[in-house]
């Protein structure tokens, strides 16, 4: 069996430190690809409410137009059964 010396021990700490700092490293990387995907998603919320605002404005815009039309169909109506003098 081979003998634990002190070399030995600081070649393996060595090591270990090195796969630490890549460690870090790595979880630097996935931290800032983590913040990267919550900005992403704050600015996708943020068009979803903007889509849903265009659709309210919309849908208000197209109820006044189908009562509008309604009103007119209504007076169209009521014109061709009034009796002619």
């Amino acid at each position: 069996m081979a003998e634990i010396t002190n070399e030995l021990m600081y070649e393996l700490l060595k090591r270990m430190h090195a796969e630490i700092g890549n460690l870090r490293e790595d979880h630097r990387g996935l931290r800032q690809d983590f913040i990267s995907l919550r900005n992403h998603m704050h600015v996708m919320q943020g068009d979803m409410n903007n889509l849903h605002t265009t659709m309210a404005q919309v849908l208000v815009r197209l109820d006044r137009i189908e009562n509008r039309l309604e009103l007119r169909e209504l007076a169209e109506a009521q014109a061709r059964f009034e009796p002619h003098p």
